[in-house]
């Protein structure tokens, strides 16, 4: 039988504000289009809502340059007030240009303005914010994971994911920040391949496999379809958080 996996976009999520309870607003959604999770399922959810929904916004008239912060503007054009919230928010500036930001998260990420960003949030009164990435994206998913598992009485999978560029590619792809209830990484070294030759050294992302998948229909701009459901993977392989993901950095060769 051939395989096949199922994605499916839940629509009827209302804008989210901080405080919501997102995951019974995700369950109501679910159960408004008569979606039953099943153990296997993996609920895929927008980095932005669960920031929302955590408050993980900063307001650029309440933020004070440092002098690193001024520098870093004259050198890429950008908004000083910016690049300070980028700063706290980092552990290294790795590139930057005009224009051109890429920041190592705290948590291990390499992204443009460490995740950073002005797209698709309210400014209210006129005043310029800023939304941050959550403090800690896989005990996010693990939050979600339990009252999913709990409102459905199943053993669900959630992935939180986020758009990233790539070295060496153009265009931004769906990557996981956090995981809960599966494996983020599956290691495949030792296993046989067509022929029956052992692989050295392959490791499978399988969480940013699924989460680009997703953002095909949550989308970049207006669609308003922040989570996702997926059905059909299935995993021999103990749970591993997205922090998994995160390669060492006396493991990068190309810092």
């Amino acid at each position: 039988m051939a395989k096949s996996i199922t994605y499916f976009a839940v629509p009827g999520l209302p804008l989210i504000h901080p405080g919501d309870d997102l995951a019974a607003l995700i369950v109501d959604a679910l159960k408004a289009e008569q979606l039953q999770l099943v153990s296997g399922d993996i609920v895929v959810t927008a980095q932005k809502v669960i920031s929302k929904a955590e408050n993980r916004y900063a307001t650029l008239k309440d933020v004070r340059p440092s002098e690193e912060a001024q520098s870093l503007a004259d050198q890429t054009g950008k908004d000083p007030r910016y690049i300070e919230v980028v700063l706290s928010e980092s552990a290294e500036v790795v590139k930057h240009r005009r224009n051109i930001l890429i920041m190592a998260h705290r948590l291990g990420f390499v992204m443009a303005n460490a995740g950073i960003d002005q797209s698709n949030i309210e400014h209210a009164d006129g005043e310029e914010r800023v939304l941050l990435l959550p403090r800690d994206p896989d005990g996010s998913a693990a939050a979600l994971k339990a009252r999913f598992d709990t409102a459905f009485g199943a053993d669900v999978g959630v992935i939180i994911n986020d758009s990233f560029g790539r070295p060496w590619r153009n265009g931004v792809v769906g990557v996981a920040l956090g995981v809960a209830g599966l494996p983020s990484l599956l290691d495949m070294i030792g296993a046989p391949d067509l022929f029956g030759r052992p692989m050295q050294v392959t490791e499978i992302a399988v969480a940013d496999e699924i989460a680009a998948g997703a953002s095909l229909l949550m989308g970049q701009a207006a669609e308003g379809l922040p989570v996702v459901v997926v059905r059909g993977v299935r995993f021999d392989a103990a749970a591993r958080p997205a922090s998994a993901l995160v390669r060492p950095r006396e493991r990068d060769m190309f810092r």
